[in-house]
């Protein structure tokens, strides 16, 4: 599940070339040849699907994903049991950091890893840069938003596209500087600054920005923000520490809105851009509404999510392409007898027709005609009289001009 943004307007330019993973290093674009484009290639969209339905992004979805009520808290890219199954790159299922990834891959459209908006995301890199080995035919712009949108965290079905074209070089990005600031001299002024250029209204930015903060942690030694451990972090699950919007950080609902309106746990995080939601009379009204209504939260979030996830984005083909999140089409059971001739006895009177005629041109039932050998002769004698009648005839004809 995730914040998701965009590809070719990127924060690490990541949808634009292969990335780097030593830390602090520029992403970089591949030695070779730039990564294969979607096109309506079958090969892409097969490795997309295998990647979507398989246990590193399990339920093949692009969504934020249904509920589980009876999991309460689950990781955010994880197999059904939480737990990753399908290779060591996810030795740690609950990684929240993916929905980071994706928001910042789209939104801060900054080349580097080492810029301080990008903290941190050289872990989620880690974690993704295997599964890119495998489908190396996959953009590294339609990976981190699969995985940012991928997730078992009880939130809204998000309907995805897929087909970004990677970007060959960083000076293809957009100029730097572009993620909001968590602690401005006026919150709601420069979040309108920032997300208003984006084609978002006061609805979809505080679903956008905020709504998604009710998964994940922040870190002090990263973002500036936040406490080093609470008594919701100190025992991970995932790397231990930071400082949490919510209590239960990996499971998605609208708790972020309520926890920030109360304002009641010491251990919970509230930036001043969270503050804002409550404070700023436009942002109020929605943010009051989806303290109350979690269905409302959902669909405008998931709308949000779908919007910011194309901004910037080159797609190939230009309309994109959509994975049927359904479950898979079973082939039709093969059954032989649907396609056998089923051959009919014979009438008797159709039966006795056939023989009549087969007996007047000589053919008898103990002798096939092949080696009737008397209308063999007599078909011979029959040709032979035809072909001097008209030999006959012809030589009439030339003589009759006399």
């Amino acid at each position: 599940m995730a914040l998701s943004l965009s590809a070719a307007s990127h924060s690490l330019c990541s949808s634009s070339t292969r990335v780097s993973l030593s830390p602090g290093a520029a992403v970089s674009s591949p030695s070779s040849s730039p990564i294969v484009a979607f096109s309506s290639s079958p090969h892409y969209l097969s490795s997309l699907r295998s990647v979507a339905s398989s246990s590193l992004f399990p339920h093949s979805s692009f969504l934020v994903q249904r509920k589980h009520p009876s999991r309460g808290s689950c990781g955010t890219v994880v197999s059904p049991t939480c737990a990753a199954s399908d290779a060591a790159q996810l030795k740690s299922a609950k990684e929240d950091i993916k929905v980071r990834l994706g928001w910042h891959d789209a939104g801060t459209f900054e080349p580097e890893l080492k810029h301080a908006a990008n903290a941190g995301l050289i872990n989620a890199l880690k974690l993704i840069e295997p599964i890119k080995e495998k489908y190396s035919n996959i953009s590294y712009a339609d990976l981190f938003q699969l995985a940012s949108a991928t997730a078992e965290a009880g939130g809204p079905e998000i309907p995805m596209k897929y087909g970004r074209v990677d970007v060959s070089a960083p000076e293809q990005c957009p100029e730097e500087g572009r993620l909001p600031d968590a602690g401005p001299p006026s919150p709601g002024d420069h979040l309108r600054e920032v997300f208003y250029r984006m084609g978002l209204n006061d609805q979809g930015l505080i679903v956008a920005l905020s709504g998604a903060h009710t998964l994940g942690r922040s870190r002090p030694e990263r973002s500036g923000w936040g406490k080093p451990e609470t008594k919701y972090t100190k025992a991970g699950p995932g790397e231990p520490g930071g400082q949490s919007w919510t209590v239960k950080w990996l499971k998605f609902d609208n708790s972020y809105f309520k926890d920030i309106k109360e304002k009641r746990d010491e251990d919970l995080l509230v930036l001043p851009t969270d503050a804002a939601l409550f404070e700023d009379p436009s942002f109020k009204n929605y943010a009051e509404k989806y303290a109350e209504d979690p269905a409302a939260f959902f669909r405008d979030y998931a709308e949000a999510h779908a919007k910011l996830s194309n901004l910037g984005a080159k797609f190939d083909p230009p309309e994109g392409v959509i994975i049927d999140n359904g479950p898979a089409q079973q082939g039709e059971k093969f059954v032989a007898a649907k396609y056998s001739t089923q051959k009919k006895e014979l009438s008797d009177s159709m039966k006795k027709k056939i023989r009549a005629e087969y007996v007047a041109i000589g053919g008898s039932p103990d002798k096939p005609l092949p080696t009737n050998y008397f209308l063999n002769i007599i078909i011979a004698i029959s040709v032979l009289i035809l072909l001097f009648t008209s030999l006959g005839n012809n030589n009439s004809s030339d003589y009759s001009g006399f």
